[in-house]
């Protein structure tokens, strides 16, 4: 998923800390009404007309996406209370009085009543919402089992099971801001929603139309609708949006705002709108996936989606299966396997030989098979990928396959024995090679990395496998991958060429990148434009060819606009801090960086950029108290030290920058910016010996970064090896012809040599770079002076 990169940017040098996008959010609908159909009503509007389609609806699980928790709920759906259940230091349990439900909690210090609000969901869990202070409704920490009826902690059965590597998972306390309905779930489970948030009292005032997903929440504002039907003559144009109309494309997409893993980047979505116009999608690069793709966590269908043949044929929709209330069309038992017949229908006539099972039982299901369901927090969910079983993965990687989950009492490796049996082709290879790819990204192997590379670069690459391993290679220092990922800036999906746009943050060295970035601003995709823009927001537009200025602009105002969508997020404000320092705006980024330590106080990396933008302003003491609040959280943090060390430094405290250097590289030996500045530090004070050997580590963690192998070669050239620092600065200037400081240092070294011609050489192939700053055209055209 993007990380927004802004650069940790304090006095000597850089350190990056990316932030965690942790609020998946579906669909934000416009609050404003389509051009021509009036306002939005209620679904008892359409009653009158659709009554048929409104009894469907009204009891679908769209319909019922939330519900009041009011006296015939209650009665219909709550048994008289529940066992008291224990969760941290306090015991939770849910009594019925009358008609009305609360949660009684007995804390360590005292008792709590809590009125239970409304209902989200049912069809596996029913999860509950309270009001709380300043406008917010939290979910409560018990939930309904509703196949069992039996209550549950609602976020410990949400606790993720990763594998051995993995980061580790553990339950949220239930007033948790990701457990605020107002800010990480509303938006898909009621209907023209209006989140009112208010910064400064950090209060919601949140509106919407009606709870559930609504008629209008697919067809638009019906007023107009309504108006223009009950005249005499029906117009042509009936005021609506017709679903019926949709491309295959729309329909997906209409469904995926609501259906995905997804980062929104506005709030605007509405029916026949691009679905990565408005929204980034999460892919093999998070753990809840498994390597082969299969779920861990919950992960809401549409990544799975993507990687079916079926739905990348072009010719399946959604709606072929599921109606538009979000019933399944085929759970009658003739009709199982009636979904897949207009494609496979010599396979749905006699299914033996294709599934080895007999025809009348559930091994000659098609959704048995390729469908297979899993389940994660109570909600069974099915594998809409529709791959076959590959038993060999579940081997390899731990994922699950349709064979075990039917023959729960045999071994992958019986299974597996199976199907090779039955297929001549192994046609588990392909994926076992994509898997084995993402699993080597995630664990940072690159030996496979030209694998990698050809796979992306492939004609039959998997788009959600292609855009994961490029997200992945985020860490990989290896500069092979450049020319690959600008390659991918042309690919056919707007998501692969939007993970290329954000990696290329890194290479803004090289012209051609940011002749391709700025190319990307131009996209016909706003995830694309939004990443491009991520990436050039610290180079001075000013430098920018004349002809792609506007469209660089353009896509700059949308990345902010992006950053500023959902206010009570703290992630989105610290990345716009980021974004604001990158732009050299430090005012606004403080702002920015505030707002997010208010919302989340318990976020280190927001405290340490708070210091930073303050800095930048010269606050030098609100500066350092910032990163001693960061201490106080995570007292081991090596970029919490080291950003407190370059602090100590320009004030004035070596000795003490020192320290901290040395203990973030013994925290995190990974560091190169603690490597470099701790080679500053110690050649400020004459010791060239070990300034030498810190900045060999620096320039090894980091080599795309031309600044650390710049110093290396001036320490080399102060030790006494200036052959060695002249190769050194010969192989900065091949990766990066544009780091003038490597051309000026070269010139040095030859003249210091002797070798004026050499020098003179240098500066002249410097002077030829397009685009110098007036420092260094004027410092050129002074050594070129006869």
């Amino acid at each position: 998923m993007w990380r927004y990169r802004g650069l940790l940017l304090l006095l000597l040098t850089a350190t990056a800390i990316a932030p965690l996008l942790l609020l998946w959010s579906g669909w934000r609908v416009s609050s404003s009404p389509s051009p021509g159909q009036g306002e939005a009503l209620t679904s008892a509007s359409c009653r009158e007309c659709h009554e048929p389609f409104y009894r469907l609806w009204s009891t679908s699980l769209h319909g019922l996406a939330m519900r009041p928790a009011g006296p015939d709920f209650v009665n219909k759906h709550l048994s008289p209370g529940s066992p008291d259940i224990k969760i941290g230091d306090s015991r939770y349990r849910v009594e019925i009085k009358g008609s009305k439900a609360e949660l009684l909690e007995h804390g360590p210090r005292a008792e709590r009543r809590y009125s239970i609000s409304y209902a989200l969901g049912g069809k596996n869990v029913l999860y509950f919402l309270t009001a709380l202070d300043r406008g917010r409704l939290q979910v409560l920490p018990l939930a309904l089992n509703a196949r069992t009826k039996s209550w549950l902690d609602t976020t410990e059965s949400m606790t993720r099971h990763f594998p051995a590597g993995a980061p580790a998972d553990a339950p949220l306390h239930w007033t948790d801001r990701l457990l605020t309905f107002n800010t990480a779930c509303f938006s898909c489970h009621v209907s023209q929603v209006s989140k009112n948030y208010h910064p400064d009292s950090d209060s919601y005032s949140t509106t919407w139309t009606e709870p559930g997903i609504n008629c209008e929440t697919c067809h638009g504002p019906g007023g107009e609708h309504v108006r223009v039907t009950k005249e005499k003559n029906f117009p042509p144009d009936l005021k609506i949006i017709s679903v019926k109309q949709f491309t295959v494309e729309e329909k997906n997409h209409a469904c995926a705002s609501c259906h995905a893993k997804a980062a929104p980047i506005t709030t605007s979505f509405l029916p026949k709108d691009k679905f990565f116009d408005h929204f980034d999608l999460v892919a093999l690069e998070h753990p809840d996936f498994y390597p082969d793709g299969r779920d861990l966590g919950e992960n809401y269908t549409m990544t799975g989606w993507l990687m079916s043949a079926c739905v990348t044929s072009g010719r399946l929709d959604c709606l072929k299966c599921h109606t538009s209330s979000g019933r399944y069309r085929f759970n009658e038992e003739a009709s199982a396997n009636q979904a897949c017949s207009p494609c496979h229908d010599d396979k749905v006539k006699d299914p033996a030989p294709h599934t080895h099972h007999k025809a009348a039982g559930n091994g000659s299901r098609c959704v048995h098979c390729h469908m297979p369901k899993t389940e994660f927090a109570l909600m069974q969910r099915s594998d809409h990928s529709m791959r076959p079983p590959y038993p060999a993965a579940t081997i390899a990687f731990g994922s699950p396959n349709a064979c075990n989950i039917c023959h729960a009492d045999r071994s992958a490796n019986w299974a597996d024995r199976q199907v090779r049996q039955w297929h001549a082709r192994d046609y588990q290879a392909s994926l076992l090679r994509r898997g084995r790819l993402v699993s080597a990204a995630r664990k940072g192997d690159w030996s496979r990395l030209a694998d990698m590379l050809a796979f992306i670069r492939s004609s039959d690459r998997d788009e959600i496998f292609a855009a994961s391993l490029i997200r992945l290679m985020a860490d990989c220092p290896d500069e092979r991958k450049w020319p690959t990922l600008r390659a991918a800036l042309q690919d056919p999906s707007p998501l692969i060429r939007s993970a290329a746009a954000d990696q290329l943050y890194s290479d803004l060295t090289a012209p051609e990148t940011r002749d391709a970035l700025f190319q990307a601003t131009r996209d016909s995709c706003r995830l694309v434009r939004v990443r491009a823009a991520g990436s050039l927001a610290a180079y001075p537009l000013d430098l920018a060819p004349a002809g792609v200025k506007p469209a660089a602009e353009a896509a700059l105002g949308e990345l902010e606009s992006s950053l500023q969508a959902r206010p009570d997020d703290w992630s989105l404000n610290y990345n716009l801090g980021n974004f604001y320092l990158d732009r050299n705006l430090p005012e606004k980024a403080r702002t920015a960086f505030e707002q997010a330590t208010r919302l989340r106080p318990d976020i280190v990396m927001a405290w340490v950029n708070l210091s930073i933008a303050s800095c930048r302003l010269g606050l030098t003491a609100p500066a350092e108290d910032a990163l001693h609040r960061a201490l106080q959280i995570h007292p081991e943090s090596a970029p919490v030290k080291f950003n407190l060390a370059l602090l100590r430094a320009e004030t004035g405290h070596p000795g003490e920058a020192e320290r901290l250097l040395r203990e973030a590289l013994l925290t995190d030996p990974q560091m190169a910016e603690a490597a470099y500045n701790l080679a500053v530090l110690l050649g400020n004070r004459g010791d060239v010996v070990e300034a030498l050997k810190r900045c060999r580590q620096a320039a090894s963690l980091r080599p795309e970064e031309p600044r650390y192998s710049h110093s290396l070669a001036f320490y080399l050239n102060q030790g006494g090896q200036p052959r060695e620092a002249i190769q050194v600065l010969r192989r900065l200037i091949q990766r990066h012809p544009d780091f003038v400081d490597a051309y000026l240092l070269l010139g040095e070294i030859y003249e210091t040599r002797g070798q004026v011609s050499s020098a003179r050489q240098i500066y002249a192939e410097a002077a030829r770079r397009p685009n110098l700053v007036p420092e260094h055209k004027a410092l050129l055209e002074n050594k070129l002076s006869p």
